[in-house]
């Protein structure tokens, strides 16, 4: 089965091309995004894709829009082709794609954490803290935080994304009450799937959050919820303090790419038909279990 990796619908403007989804313009109210097999690491967005990838972020997403309900999201319709027939003649869209509200984006990666590991990990070692969250002294990679943490990062159309304290994150959105909002949700949902997750033997080590507002300046939750691409998930069974644990994710891809003498700038290695296989199949693996929750 081939990636795809490109999307090209005629009647519809494109306005951006992400890492992972393309995004068209309906109209002035709604927007039709559609989850392409686009693999990026490092925010570098590679040649090759996952093949598939895009219907499993697209149905995990859809599976924790339906069970989040204490906040609005931006689905208006997970059927899009039913508003937009000629969809059919993209079959490539199939199961990719979803219609959703037009919302003013904010500008911030919302990110939680409950265990240390990733960049949260290297800033650990360098300053014990976090996103200026002072932590205790003599932790391990990938250990339990004493809570979860809210470690904002600015989105970056180009390069990395950067993790700032949370005084930061409120000068960049322009509003403290937006903010402490977007920062009690993200660690209120993250708690949510973490110990809703846990039961089912796996550990939802930390994912991202996106937010927009509307008009009236209401908050939505936005973009995809709790997918391989946004999130790391550790099975209980193998999980150990100390080491990168085996993962759901594409933590994968990042472990086979520190291996190779690669500055992780574009242009990106080739990655080998192994590691896209055994990529896929994480990922299916934990929307098999997603789906079952």
């Amino acid at each position: 089965m081939e990636a795809v990796t490109e999307t090209h619908i005629e009647e519809l403007p494109r306005l951006f091309k992400g890492k992972v989804r393309d995004v068209y313009e309906v109209d002035s109210d709604r927007l039709l995004l559609v989850a392409t097999d686009r693999i990026s690491a490092f925010d570098v967005v590679f040649s090759e894709g996952i093949p598939e990838k895009g219907k499993v972020l697209t149905r995990t997403s859809n599976k924790w829009f339906s069970m989040i309900t204490h906040i609005p999201n931006h689905i208006i319709s997970t059927h899009p082709e039913r508003e937009l027939p000629f969809l059919s003649r993209y079959p490539e869209t199939e199961e990719r794609a979803v219609l959703v509200k037009r919302l003013r984006r904010l500008d911030i990666e919302c990110v939680a954490r409950g265990y240390l590991f990733g960049s949260a990990w290297k800033e650990y070692l360098e300053k014990c803290e976090v996103c200026g969250v002072k932590l205790p002294p003599g932790m391990r990679q990938a250990e339990r935080l004493p809570r979860p943490i809210f470690t904002p990062a600015t989105k970056a159309s180009s390069g990395h994304d950067e993790n700032v304290p949370f005084e930061e994150c409120i000068r960049i959105l322009g509003d403290r009450e937006i903010a402490r909002i977007v920062k009690e949700t993200t660690l209120e949902i993250y708690t949510w799937a973490h110990n809703l997750l846990w039961e089912r033997g796996i550990i939802l080590s930390d994912t991202k959050f996106e937010f927009g507002v509307d008009r009236e300046g209401q908050v939505y939750l936005i973009d995809e919820v709790l997918t391989p691409d946004s999130s790391r998930f550790w099975s209980r069974e193998t999980y150990q303090v100390g080491i990168s644990p085996p993962n759901y994710d594409k933590q994968f891809i990042r472990d086979y790419l520190e291996t190779l003498n690669w500055d992780k700038k574009p242009p990106p290695p080739p990655l080998p038909k192994e590691i896209i296989e055994k990529t896929i199949a994480r990922y299916k693996e934990i929307e098999r279990i997603i789906l079952s929750l």
